[in-house]
């Protein structure tokens, strides 16, 4: 008889540091049922322990090395020392895989965090993280902490604007420049928002994202009257 299918699987993944085996744990597509996604991408689930991002970081019981699968693959030898001198020389075992509670998965982002602060990983994977760690402590309901690494957020995904590529179809120019408006707006901060909401749909000729425009357009009318109604009491 078969074995009922379960909603998480064990994937087997080799650390880019140490190169030492391991499992991971991943959910499978079928049982993925979204059932809302707000402007800030975030993600509600019909079953909050079949949420994907929970799993979205693996992490290497036998040295810490944590990644995505963002992460570069290659480490120069300078980083290495540097991974080894404030990470792996003090890593205590610890086995993430299985199911995650949100504080585990919280704790596996952190380590994820910095491995790539201390890997120089590119601005714009960093800032993923961080934008992902926010979502996290937004379904733990704790506010500050999710203004705490929506600020991290925005000033990683601004200086990744300037300095990376951004040539990956999932995070076009357009998207960064939406996601560093929609930032600027939760935090507050209005005319930020506008300009760069303004922004995506000047540039809307250069890069085919339709999608993200008409969330821009949508949030620039949104801030304005916003603004209005601030200004008018």
């Amino acid at each position: 008889m078969d074995k009922k299918l379960t909603p998480t699987f064990d994937r087997e993944v080799q650390c880019t540091y140490c190169e030492y085996s391991f499992t991971t744990t991943k959910i499978r597509s079928r049982f993925i049922r979204p059932v809302s996604t707000d402007t800030l991408f975030f993600t509600t689930y019909e079953d909050p322990d079949i949420n994907p991002l929970l799993y979205h970081v693996h992490v290497c019981p036998y040295c810490g090395y944590a990644s995505n699968d963002q992460f570069s693959t290659s480490i120069p030898l300078h980083l290495r020392k540097v991974i080894q001198n404030n990470l792996s020389s003090r890593w205590n075992h610890q086995d993430f895989t299985g199911k995650r509670s949100y504080k585990k998965a919280i704790n596996a982002f952190k380590l994820c965090i910095l491995t790539a602060l201390l890997k120089e990983e590119k601005p714009v994977v960093l800032a993923g993280l961080y934008l992902r760690t926010a979502w996290l402590y937004q379904y733990t309901e704790d506010p500050e902490q999710v203004e705490r690494f929506m600020r991290l957020a925005l000033v990683t995904y601004e200086k990744a604007y300037e300095q990376d590529r951004l040539d990956d179809p999932k995070m076009t120019p357009l998207k960064v420049l939406y996601l560093i408006g929609e930032l600027h707006r939760r935090l507050g901060h209005d005319r930020e928002a506008i300009q760069y909401f303004s922004k995506v749909i000047e540039k809307k000729k250069d890069f085919i994202d339709p999608k993200v425009v008409e969330m821009a357009r949508d949030q620039w009318q949104l801030t304005r009257q916003e603004r209005k109604k601030v200004h008018a009491q």
